[in-house]
């Protein structure tokens, strides 16, 4: 028999003023809401019961009418260079029938603890040279599910998380709503107090959420998927830019500096023989000689499913580099983590189809933050 009994409704993702009118109309009062979420967000707590300064009947109410529900983990592969990937298991939005599985990762570096997560379980982009694209959209993350990869991680770690990128599955400014409402909570003084520096959204190029984003009153890190300086070669690579073609995603970019004085960073995938020669290094830097930008060239990663896409030699992106820096253009080529467990730029899909082996996933690096303010 179906089980028809209401969900309770989970406590992560909401936030502070939501919780507080849940507690308010439970006939509790307000200022208790700041109390679950020192637990929950500076503590670790995993459940009402931990929350000792809480009245214990409030407890027991709590238990009864809410939840507190994390992702899954369902596999960790471990890097030789540190880099944990997470597979993880949804609790789901409850109209879901079916389980689905993303991937998140950890990347441990000195004091320094980033960790990239996904904003949706696939993706609609379809860039070839990516696994994620490859595999398709199936729907986008709830808030509580973006933080609860945060949270689900934390408990792996001593030293807490210092650094969040929104660079795993999916298009994070497709799922604007669900994806800001995280981050805010992640830098919310009762929630995660991350400043807003740490915090990097990475786009394909969606014009109109990144001149949203400029009006936004959160002073993030913007990091942009360029991988090709026109047109023709660029619908190749991102079928997105048919919509947003460059002229309009760079007036975008150029709104976003003008409102927020923030140096953009533009990532550009190295294929060899498609858009790494020197002509379209010359192309690039003309293309954004006279924006506040610094350029992340990252030699492509194997996936498996990305068309036999090949990385450049060693010589050849340090000459695109080069050409760059002429043009007075920032740039630094990406040092990737993770790629031996298939935990680098390119690499995550849904590791739910594969069965055994460190190679279940895809996803970028702290490193596409490179070059921004902390």
């Amino acid at each position: 028999m179906p089980n028809n009994d209401p969900v309770p409704e989970n406590v992560i993702g909401m936030s502070l003023e939501e919780l507080q009118q849940k507690l308010l109309q439970m006939g509790e009062p307000g200022y208790r809401a700041r109390q679950i979420m020192h637990w929950l967000y500076k503590k670790r707590a995993l459940s009402f019961g931990e929350m000792t300064d809480l009245p214990q009947a409030l407890r027991r109410r709590l238990e009864e009418e809410m939840a507190v529900r994390l992702p899954e983990i369902r596999k960790v592969a471990l890097s030789q260079d540190g880099t944990r990937k997470y597979l993880l298991a949804l609790d789901g939005d409850p109209e879901q029938s079916s389980e689905h599985t993303i991937e998140a990762v950890a990347i441990p570096e000195g004091k320094r603890l980033t960790v990239c997560l996904s904003s949706q379980v696939g993706c609609a982009i379809g860039c070839p040279f990516c696994a994620t694209g490859q595999e398709g959209f199936l729907r986008h993350l709830l808030t509580a599910e973006i933080v609860g990869q945060m949270l689900v991680i934390q408990q792996e770690f001593a030293e807490p998380i210092t650094n969040v990128v929104m660079m795993g599955m999916g298009e994070p400014l497709a799922n604007y709503r669900n994806v800001m409402k995280a981050l805010r909570l992640m830098n919310h003084a009762d929630g995660m107090a991350l400043g807003a520096r740490r915090l990097t959204i990475s786009t394909a190029g969606l014009a109109p959420g990144i001149r949203q984003l400029a009006g936004e009153d959160l002073q993030l890190n913007l990091a942009v998927s360029l991988h090709a300086p026109n047109d023709e070669l660029r619908n190749r690579l991102v079928p997105v830019n048919r919509r947003y073609p460059l002229k309009q995603l760079l007036a975008a970019c150029r709104e976003y500096i003008e409102k927020t004085r923030r140096r953009i960073t533009f990532q550009y995938i190295l294929l060899r023989g498609v858009n790494d020669s020197v002509k379209y290094a010359h192309q690039l830097g003309q293309l954004l000689s006279d924006l506040l930008c610094h350029v992340n060239l990252i030699p492509v990663n194997p996936t498996g499913q990305n068309g036999g896409y090949l990385r450049p030699a060693e010589e050849d992106t340090g000459t695109f580099a080069r050409i760059l820096l002429q043009y007075g253009v920032k740039t630094t080529i990406r040092r990737e983590r993770g790629t031996d467990i298939r935990a680098a730029c390119g690499q995550l899909k849904q590791g739910s189809k594969e069965s055994s082996g460190p190679s279940y996933c895809r996803i970028s690096t702290f490193q596409a933050s490179e070059g921004m303010d902390d």
